[in-house]
C-alpha cells in the first residue's frame, strides 16, 4: 500500500452536514488528514494561494455549485485534483465537470472503498498532464476497435447523455443501447462510466 505523505489533506466540500460528517470519519478512518467546508464559497474565502492534496465536493450546492467551483479553482490558478460527487441522474453534470478538469467523478450512493480508491489514484497522479497521458495512445487503439454504432454510444455517454435519450436518438432499444455501451465498456477496459469518459476526453480533449 502507498504511504501517505503530510500533504495527503482531502478537502471536502458539500453542504449537507450530514454527509460531511460520515465523509470526514471515513477518511480519517483511512488514515487521511481531513478538513470540512459547508460550501465552495466558504472554501474559497479561505483564499487559499496553493492546495496540497485533493478536494472531494458535491456538484448540486447551494450558490457556487460543483462546475462552477472548478471553474474557479483553475481562475485562480489551483490545480488541484477534484474529485465530483453526483447523483445518479446527473450523469450529464458529472461529464461537463470532467471537462472542467475535474479528475474524477463518482456516483451516488458509493461504496466507501470506491471513494478511497478514486481518492488515492487522484493523490497518485496529480502532476501528470492530461496532455501527455501515458495511456493516450493505448486508448486511441482501443477507441479504433468500436463500430460505428458503438462510437455513436460512446458519443451519447460523453454527452452526458442518459440510455433512454441515447436509444431514441438511435432509433433503438434502451435495452440495446446497454448491450453497446457494456460492449463499449469492455474494449476500452473501462471499469465504471468516469473511467470511460476519463478516458475519452484523454483521447479527444476537445469532446
Amino acid at each position: 500500500m502507498r504511504s501517505l505523505v503530510a500533504n495527503d489533506i482531502v478537502h471536502v466540500v458539500d453542504d449537507d452536514v450530514d454527509v460531511r460528517k460520515s465523509l470526514g470519519f471515513l477518511l480519517a478512518t483511512a488514515d487521511f488528514a481531513v478538513r470540512l467546508y459547508e460550501s465552495a464559497t466558504a472554501f474559497l474565502a479561505t483564499e487559499p494561494k496553493e492546495i496540497h492534496g485533493c478536494i472531494v465536493s458535491d456538484v448540486r450546492m447551494p450558490g457556487i455549485d460543483g462546475i462552477e467551483f472548478l471553474r474557479q479553482l483553475k481562475a485562480r490558478g489551483l490545480g488541484v485534483p477534484v474529485i465530483v460527487m453526483t447523483g445518479h441522474a446527473d450523469v450529464a453534470l458529472a461529464v461537463q465537470a470532467m471537462k472542467e478538469g475535474a479528475a474524477d467523478f463518482i456516483e451516488k450512493p458509493f461504496d466507501d472503498q470506491v471513494l478511497i480508491d478514486a481518492i488515492r489514484s487522484a493523490l497518485d497522479h496529480r502532476s501528470q498532464p492530461a496532455a501527455a497521458h501515458p495511456q493516450s495512445t493505448e486508448i486511441r487503439k482501443n477507441l479504433a476497435t468500436l463500430s460505428e454504432r458503438e462510437h455513436q454510444v460512446l458519443e451519447g455517454l460523453v454527452s452526458g447523455l442518459p440510455n433512454k435519450t441515447i436509444a431514441y436518438d438511435l432509433g433503438i432499444s434502451p435495452r440495446t443501447v446497454e448491450i453497446h455501451r457494456a460492449n463499449v465498456m469492455s474494449k476500452m477496459g473501462a471499469g465504471s462510466l468516469s473511467h470511460l469518459v476519463r478516458m475519452a476526453l484523454i483521447a479527444d480533449p476537445k469532446h
